[in-house]
């Protein structure tokens, strides 16, 4: 009998299908954890884990003593094949990253889509995730979000990436490393302006704390305290909404446009540039060449 422990109860784990399982573990506060999840711990053939001790820890909380692997960047691609095998016997296999949501920035991805090739089973034992604990921690818009992991390392290569992402119409989640924060906020900050902001440190853990202002006073904030400890994940408002261009300057990027090219494609070309609807530029235009005695 395959059982489990759940706030000072024993309770038999359900059967579970064999197949390759995506189970999310909590980020900090292990009462996160979901009773299927620990079902599908109990019950799996092997748990695969991105750092085996942080997963040993949590199976010894709840009393599970499923055999664990080591599934990581460093080995995924030599280990692929007899997991695969393994999935193709009909064996259950767990996979957890550290915390939270497995796939999520970790090595999973790859095995979970040579499952897929092969014909096997995946599915999910949802739950934890720091993306979206975040993103409604911040008090920021999040009807539309662009999740973009870790920016890079290198100065350059990050600013780079940051004013790729810049117009982006939606609340930006970015995770970072807490020697790191200073150096990104100030990046963010000098190619984003003064936009919203949230810092989210240790999310469900004792020491949880959620900042929020515009970017430069949260750069100003942690250069001042130097590098925070912890988990960190930075939520950014979505930019502004863009003035709409004046008349003057519908007429200008018009009369630049009529001067090499037809009336007809001189509208497309100034109503695609600023983002304006075809029949408004195409009313100023009969305008301009009324004025123009044409």
């Amino acid at each position: 009998m395959t059982q489990f422990l759940f706030r000072g109860e024993r309770f038999e784990a359900k059967p579970v299908e064999a197949g390759l399982h995506l189970v999310a573990t909590p980020i900090g506060n292990l009462g996160d954890i979901t009773i299927r999840a620990l079902d599908t711990l109990a019950r799996a053939n092997l748990i695969l884990a991105e750092d085996t001790r942080v997963t040993k820890g949590l199976l010894t909380h709840f009393g599970i003593a499923t055999p664990l692997m080591a599934y990581h960047e460093h080995n995924a691609a030599r280990e692929e094949a007899q997991l695969v095998a393994r999935l193709k016997a009909g064996e259950t296999l767990a996979l957890v990253s550290d915390a939270g949501t497995p796939l999520v920035s970790d090595p999973g991805q790859k095995l979970a889509q040579a499952a897929i090739v092969a014909g096997i089973p995946v599915t999910t034992e949802p739950g934890a995730s720091s993306v979206l604990a975040a993103l409604v921690l911040a008090g920021l818009p999040a009807e539309r979000f662009a999740f973009e992991g870790f920016l890079p390392s290198k100065q350059g290569e990050r600013r780079r990436r940051i004013r790729e992402i810049s117009a982006l119409p939606m609340t930006l989640v970015i995770f970072e490393a807490p020697h790191r924060l200073v150096e990104t906020l100030q990046d963010l900050a000098a190619l984003l302006g003064s936009r919203e902001a949230a810092v989210a440190r240790e999310i469900t853990k004792k020491f949880e704390t959620v900042r929020r202002g515009v970017l430069p006073d949260l750069a100003q904030i942690y250069a001042s305290e130097g590098a925070p400890k912890g988990e960190i994940v930075i939520v950014i408002a979505p930019p502004a909404p863009e003035t709409p261009p004046e008349g003057d300057a519908i007429d200008a990027a018009l009369r630049k446009a009529l001067a090499l090219h037809t009336p007809r494609d001189a509208v497309e070309i100034v109503a695609g540039e600023l983002g304006l609807k075809r029949r408004e530029v195409y009313a100023r235009a009969l305008r301009l060449s009324e004025k123009n005695g044409g």
